[in-house]
Parts: C-alpha cells; structure tokens; sequence
C-alpha cells in the first residue's frame, strides 16, 4: 500500500469523518488557512489514482468517497511502521513507549486485560 502525504491524509480524515463529499464541501471542512480549490482537485486527483478514493459523477460535479477505512489504512501503516523501525515486533514497540514513558503501568495493565478477554 502506498503512504499518504500529510495533504492528502488531511483530506482523507474529512472524507472519514464526514462520509462523502463534493469538491466545495471539502474546501469548507478543511481548517484556515484554507487552500487553493485547484490544490485540493489536484489533491483529489491523487488520491483517486492511489485508489484511496473513488468517484461519483453528478452532471458536473465529482462526489468523492474514501475507497479505503480509516481502520483498514491505520492497521496497515502501523504494520508498515513497526517493521521498517521495530524490526517486526509489536513488544519492540511497546518496551520502546515504556521506556520513553509515553505509556504507564496502568495502561500497560488495559492492554493485558484487553488481550486476555480478546482471547477467551
């Protein structure tokens, strides 16, 4: 799977949050400063040929849809992520947010617990 571009990321969250949307509704869920329509349609452009999105002709207007969930990119990148810079391994990642202490014994006790009702 490709990666996204902190641009297209950013219209990628609109579109997972707000479901489809046309060009025009797009450029007012995005935050000030707000970019070029021309930058956002290219944006689009993109992402459509990345197959991230898919679109929905209406006369002259192009509805786009996210062609891929929030879940589905998140668990892939992360997979990307710990093996590119954890060797594989998803205790490497947790030893490393221990020690930088980003994650606290309470929630280390969660994870335990969510992994054990997973597994009943």
């Amino acid at each position: 799977m490709k990666q996204l571009t902190k641009a297209e990321e950013q219209i990628m969250h609109i579109l997972w949050d707000n479901g489809p949307q046309f060009l025009r509704e797009l450029l007012d869920n995005m935050p000030v400063p707000k970019p070029h329509q021309n930058t956002v349609a290219t944006i689009l452009k993109i992402l459509v040929e990345k197959e991230f999105v898919t679109v929905n002709v209406f006369g002259r207007q192009h509805q786009y849809t996210a062609a891929i969930t929030k879940e589905e990119y998140s668990k892939k990148t992360m997979k990307q992520m710990v093996k590119g810079y954890f060797e594989g391994s998803f205790s490497n990642v947790v030893s490393f947010m221990v020690k930088e202490n980003n994650l606290s014994i309470e929630e280390l006790e969660a994870l335990l617990q969510q992994i054990k009702n997973q597994q009943k």
